[in-house]
C-alpha cells in the first residue's frame, strides 16, 4: 500500500500537474500504536519518501515525526523493508525489532539522555530542534574553544541547526511555538557569544551582511503579538530583523529604513485605522522613491485591502502576507535574483484580479437610501418587551480584580490560533496534526499563568457604567438621572444599507433600545476593562533573558485574561449589577456560545465600525483614571489587552454587521456627530460603499 501510494502520486504528479494529493500517514502504523519509537520511524520515512514523489499534504500527530537522518539505521532499514517490500521476512523482521524498542520509563530516560553523548554539533541542532535550553550556553562554550572563532560557531553548527529548524517549518513537520522555542535556544547561544566577537573585532568585520527586513506596527496602534511571531521566524531561517515596536510614525519607519539599510519594509496593524495608516506610509515611500519591497500583515489586514488601497499607491513591491507561516517563502522569493520577477509578476496578476473582483461586487451590492433603511428598521412591540432597571445604576470600578476568577472564563480557542494552530478547544488535543502541540503549548502557558496569579505578574482592572437610556433615531442618549430630562452623552449608531431579503430588516444598534416617542423608560451600559497592567514588564523581562516564547506567551496570555474579563464582567452584570437575569447559570462553554440575553458590542467590530465612539465612552467611564486604559492617537486602547463596549439588553439584541455605507448615511452621520464628512470618511473607509474623491469630483 505504501509503494502504491507513493508511485500514484508520483503518477499524478507527472500527469495531472494541477492535482493536489492528500493522505492519512498514521493509517500506515496502527498496528504498532503504543510503540511511538517505531511509528515514529514509519511516519518519517513514508513522508520523506511520499514527499519527494509529491505528496502536498499528510494527516498524522506532528509529535510522532523524526528528523529522517536521526532514525536510528537498523530501524530504518526494516521500516523501509517494509514499506517497499523488499524482503519476504520484512513483516517479520520489523516486528522483532519493535519488541526491543518498546517505550518502558526507562528505555525513554535513556533515550532522552542518549544526545548527551552526541558530538557537541549534533548537540548543538538537537537542543535548537527540540528547543532545549538547559545544555545550550555550556555546549555553545564547548564549541567556542572547539572552533577558530566565536563567529564560526554561529555560522557553523548554529545555523546549520536553525536551517534544520527552518527546512522543518517549512515542510510543515514542525508549528510555530516549536520555532519560537527554537529560537530562544539561538538567542542564548549568540547571547554567550556576542562578548567574545566584540573582543575579535577582526573577526567581525568579515560578517556576511544578513538580508535586513524592516518591522513596525504603525502608528496609533499598540499590537504586536502577530508581527512578533513573524521576527522570529524569520530570524530562524537567517534573517535580520530590526523591530522599531509599536506605534511608530511614517517618518521614523523610513528614516530608519535608510539607516539599517534594510532590504524590505514590514508594517503590521490590528485596528482599523491602522489600514490608512499603512496607505500613508505606502506614499511617503513614493514621495521618496522608494523601491524597497512592502509587506503588509495584521488581523484587519487582507489581500483585497492590500490589493485596492495600498498597492496603487506605491510603485514598488507591495505584499499581502497573510501569517506567519508565509513570511520566509514571501521574503525570500521577493529577495531572490531568479525568483523576483515572476514572484512580482504573480502577485500583480492576483491584484488585478482582485481590484476586478471588488469592483463587481461594489458595482453589484445594492444600497438603499439611509431614509429607506430606516423605514425598514428591526421592529418589536415594546409594551412586550421586558425592561429591568438597574439593581447598581451609575459606576461600577474593580480595581486588581483577581486572576484566578477570570481563569475559568478564558476561551482558549482564539490563543491556539494566534499560534497558528488550529482547532477548537479542546477537541484541538484530539487533532492529528497539531494535537501533540497544542497540548505542550497549552501546558506552557498554564504554568506561566500559575506564575502571573502567584507572583501578582499583571493587574486586572474595569469599569462598568449602567444609566437610563433611550433611541433617538440612529442615536442613543443616555441621561444624566431618572427623570430623563438632561442628555447626559450621545452613543451614534450606524444601520445597514444594503438591500435586504424580504422579513429581513436593515439593523442599526439603535433599534435594541426604547426610543423615546414609546413612553418606555429604557436602560443601556458601558464598560472598559484591561488584563495588560504589568504586561509590557514581564515581556521584557523575558526577552532579556532571550526567551521569545515566553514574552509572547505572556501577551497572548494577557489578551485572553482581557476577553474573559470582559466575559465575567459581562455575566455580573446580567445576573447582578444591572440583574436583568437573576437566574443564569450557564457553562463557560454556553458563555462562550453566547447563549445568553444581551450583548456587548465594541467600537470598531461589525455591528459599530466607528472607533471614534471610544471618546464617548471613556467620558461616561471616566474610564482613564479607573483603569488606566489610555487611547491612542487612532484610539487604539493601551495596555492592548483591554476590551471596551456597550451593554444592551434587549432579548431580541444579535451581533450582525453593518456592511457598507453610501455617501447619504455618511453626510448624516457625520452631521449627528458633529464632524466634517472627510473625517468621518477617513475613520470608516473600509466601509465605504464609493470612492470619496471620485464623488466629490462627480458633485462639483
Amino acid at each position: 500500500y505504501a509503494m502504491d501510494f507513493i508511485e500514484a502520486t508520483r503518477w499524478i504528479k507527472e500527469n495531472l500537474p494541477g492535482a493536489r494529493v492528500s493522505g492519512g500517514v498514521s493509517n500506515i502504523s496502527f498496528s504498532f500504536r503504543g510503540n511511538n519509537r517505531v511509528r515514529e520511524a514509519m511516519h518519517t520515512a513514508f513522508l520523506y519518501h511520499a514527499i519527494r514523489a509529491g505528496m502536498d499534504m499528510g494527516i498524522v500527530n506532528a509529535g510522532q515525526i523524526e528528523v529522517y537522518e536521526e532514525i536510528d539505521p537498523e530501524l530504518l532499514e526494516r521500516v523501509e523493508d517494509v514499506l517497499f517490500d523488499r524482503r519476504e521476512d520484512a513483516t517479520e523482521r520489523l516486528v522483532e525489532l519493535a519488541e526491543t524498542l518498546k517505550d518502558d520509563g526507562v528505555v525513554a530516560e535513556a533515550k532522552a539522555a542518549a544526545w548527551r553523548e552526541a558530538p557537541v554539533e549534533e548537540r548543538l541542532r538537537h537542543a535548537l530542534v527540540k528547543g532545549l535550553v538547559e545544555h545550550v550556553v555550556e555546549d555553545t562554550e564547548e564549541a567556542r574553544q572547539q572552533y577558530p572563532s566565536p563567529l564560526a560557531v554561529i555560522e557553523g553548527p548554529l545555523m546549520d541547526g536553525m536551517n534544520v529548524v527552518g527546512d522543518l517549518f517549512g515542510a510543515g513537520k514542525m508549528f510555530l511555538p516549536q520555532v519560537v522555542k527554537s529560537a530562544r535556544v539561538m538567542k542564548k547561544a549568540v547571547a554567550h557569544l556576542i562578548p567574545y566577537i566584540e573582543a575579535e573585532q577582526a573577526a567581525a568585520e568579515k560578517v556576511t551582511e544578513k538580508p535586513k527586513i524592516l518591522m513596525a506596527t504603525v502608528k496609533g496602534d499598540v499590537h504586536d503579538i502577530g508581527k512578533n511571531i513573524v521576527g522570529v521566524v524569520l530570524q530562524c531561517n537567517g534573517y535580520e530583523v530590526v523591530d522599531l515596536g509599536v506605534m511608530v510614525p511614517a517618518d521614523r519607519i523610513l528614516a530608519a529604513a535608510e539607516e539599517h539599510g534594510v532590504d524590505v519594509i514590514g508594517l503590521s496593524g490590528l485596528i482599523t485605522p491602522s489600514l490608512d495608516e499603512m496607505v500613508h506610509v505606502a506614499r511617503e515611500m513614493q514621495r521618496q522613491g522608494q523601491q524597497r519591497p512592502l509587506l503588509i500583515g495584521g488581523a484587519t489586514t487582507s489581500r483585497v485591502h492590500t490589493a485596492v488601497k495600498i498597492a496603487p499607491e506605491y510603485d514598488g513591491p507591495v505584499v499581502h502576507v497573510l501569517d506567519a507561516s508565509r513570511s520566509v517563502s514571501t521574503v525570500s522569493r521577493l529577495l531572490s535574483p531568479d525568483q523576483h520577477a515572476a514572484f512580482l509578476q504573480e502577485v500583480e496578476n492576483a491584484y488585478a484580479a482582485e481590484r476586478e473582483r471588488h469592483a463587481g461586487r461594489t458595482r453589484r451590492a445594492v444600497h438603499r437610501s439611509i431614509e429607506e433603511a430606516r423605514a425598514n428598521r428591526f421592529q418589536c412591540d415594546w409594551e412586550a418587551v421586558p425592561v429591568t432597571p438597574p439593581q447598581t445604576p451609575g459606576l461600577t470600578v474593580l480595581d486588581d480584580y483577581p486572576l484566578e476568577d477570570l481563569r475559568g472564563y478564558i476561551d482558549w480557542t482564539p490563543f491556539f490560533i494566534a499560534w497558528e494552530l488550529k482547532g477548537k478547544y479542546p477537541r484541538i488535543f484530539e487533532d492529528p496534526a497539531v494535537g501533540a502541540e497544542a497540548k505542550s503549548l497549552f501546558d506552557d502557558a498554564n504554568r506561566l499563568l500559575d506564575r502571573m496569579i502567584r507572583e501578582k505578574l499583571i493587574t486586572a482592572r474595569g469599569v462598568v457604567g449602567l444609566w437610563p437610556a433611550n433611541a433617538a433615531g440612529d442615536d442613543l442618549e443616555v441621561y444624566a438621572s431618572d427623570d430623563r430630562a438632561d442628555v447626559r452623552a450621545v452613543l451614534h449608531t450606524l444601520r445597514q444599507q444594503t438591500q435586504k431579503t424580504p422579513g429581513r430588516p436593515n439593523r442599526a444598534l439603535a433599534d435594541f433600545v426604547a426610543p423615546k416617542d414609546s413612553g418606555v423608560a429604557d436602560y443601556v451600559g458601558a464598560f472598559a476593562v484591561t488584563a495588560g497592567h504589568g504586561v509590557a514588564e514581564l515581556a521584557a523581562a523575558f526577552e532579556r533573558d532571550h526567551d521569545d516564547y515566553h514574552a509572547i506567551l505572556a501577551k497572548a496570555l494577557a489578551d485572553r485574561l482581557a476577553e474573559a474579563f470582559a466575559e465575567r464582567l459581562h455575566a455580573l452584570v446580567r445576573r447582578d449589577l444591572w440583574g436583568y437575569a437573576p437566574d443564569e447559570d450557564l457553562a463557560n462553554e454556553d458563555l462562550i456560545a453566547e447563549r445568553y440575553r444581551g450583548i456587548r458590542p465594541a467600537p470598531g467590530y461589525p455591528a459599530c465600525p466607528d472607533h471614534t465612539e471610544k471618546r464617548t465612552l471613556w467620558e461616561l467611564l471616566d474610564a482613564e483614571r479607573h483603569t488606566g486604559i489610555t487611547l491612542t492617537e487612532h484610539l487604539a486602547m493601551a495596555p492592548a489587552a483591554s476590551v471596551c463596549g456597550v451593554y444592551l439588553a434587549h432579548p431580541d439584541a444579535a451581533y450582525f454587521d453593518a456592511g457598507t455605507f453610501a455617501r447619504d448615511q455618511v453626510e448624516d452621520y457625520a452631521a449627528r456627530k458633529g464632524l466634517a464628512v472627510e473625517d468621518v470618511e477617513r475613520w470608516l473607509a473600509p466601509r465605504l460603499a464609493y470612492e470619496p474623491a471620485a464623488e466629490r469630483v462627480e458633485a462639483a
